[in-house]
């Protein structure tokens, strides 16, 4: 009979464990040739013409701490969000998210350097697998957003809006802040937009996710999204041109059937896959866990007779 360890790890996807293996032996490296950080973490200032830093610098954690919150995110994360989207399309959705996070990191560190000519912002080396991270719980936000976790009774839609505001609410006191922050905040952003436009949907044969319920404005509160729509609209008709124009070239048909995601019958059908896939895996751990139970509770018995 195997340890109750072991029965845990091996509930997890081995694509998961893979990517588990790549954090922790990349993290070894860094830590016995620390020289190898200058050309595989996002260092500004050396992007150009190392600009392959822009892909690694995301599966590089710097410190066990890191390492150890990466991993548990992805194993427990990965286990609930894989099965529903397909190894293929989980590995792109890291992959993409990764590499735009990236680029919005360097883009936003040249900026502030522009701004406050502090040369920490060109030289500080920047990695970590949280942006990757954030834009799972969007993921999340998105399967499952009326699943309230236990003991916390918090649904999952706010996930990433309370992990945000609590990383914005301790920058103010670490001033590490800037190696995590701004990767956080565009991990996030990213994962939504390859979720809300670019994800392609097999029982669909279209692309992303134009429903209401996950529109940008559903991370604020209810009172500011009515100013959270007007000014997302805006974007979206500067950046992608009229709104129809813009779905018309996603594939969706603006006749009199609903679009396709927007339905109501294919959204709730989305969540009940979601909600149904982490009720297994909840009801897996438990069964688990009370076969460990009886099994103490036998041997106990028979230490008894």
């Amino acid at each position: 009979m195997g340890s109750p360890g072991s029965e845990i790890f091996n509930e997890f996807t081995k694509l998961c464990k893979g990517l588990v293996l790549i954090l922790v032996g990349v993290h070894i490296v860094v830590q016995l040739i620390p020289s190898s950080l200058t050309y595989f973490a996002l260092i500004p200032a050396r992007t150009i013409p190392f600009g392959w830093n822009l892909i690694t610098a995301g599966y590089i954690e710097q410190s066990i701490q890191g390492l150890v919150v990466s991993t548990l995110g992805l194993l427990f994360m990965g286990k609930l969000l894989e099965p529903i989207w397909g190894s293929k399309e989980f590995l792109k959705f890291i992959f993409v998210v990764n590499f735009l996070t990236s680029v919005c990191v360097f883009i936003t560190a040249i900026a502030l350097y522009s701004v406050t000519r502090q040369e920490n912002y060109l030289y500080m080396p920047l990695s970590g697998f949280h942006g990757v991270l954030a834009g799972f719980l969007v993921g999340i936000k998105q399967m499952v957003p009326d699943q309230e976790l236990p003991r916390l009774k918090i649904k999952a839609k706010w996930l990433p809006s309370l992990m945000l505001l609590f990383s914005i609410a301790i920058s103010f006191f670490t001033p590490e802040s800037a190696t995590y922050l701004s990767t956080l905040i565009f991990g996030t952003y990213m994962g939504w937009i390859y979720l809300r436009y670019l994800q392609r949907k097999p029982e669909s044969k279209h692309r992303g996710d134009p429903n209401e319920d996950f529109a940008f404005s559903t991370f604020f509160p209810e009172f500011l999204r009515p100013i959270i729509d007007l000014i997302a609209s805006k974007f979206h008709r500067n950046l992608c041109g009229k709104p129809e124009a813009f779905i018309d070239t996603l594939g969706y048909s603006l006749g009199s059937a609903p679009l396709p995601g927007s339905d109501p019958i294919e959204a709730s059908r989305r969540r009940e896959k979601g909600a149904r896939a982490l009720e297994e895996r909840l009801g897996a751990e438990s069964l688990i866990a009370a076969g460990k139970k009886s099994e103490e509770l036998q041997i106990s018995g028979t230490n008894n007779v």
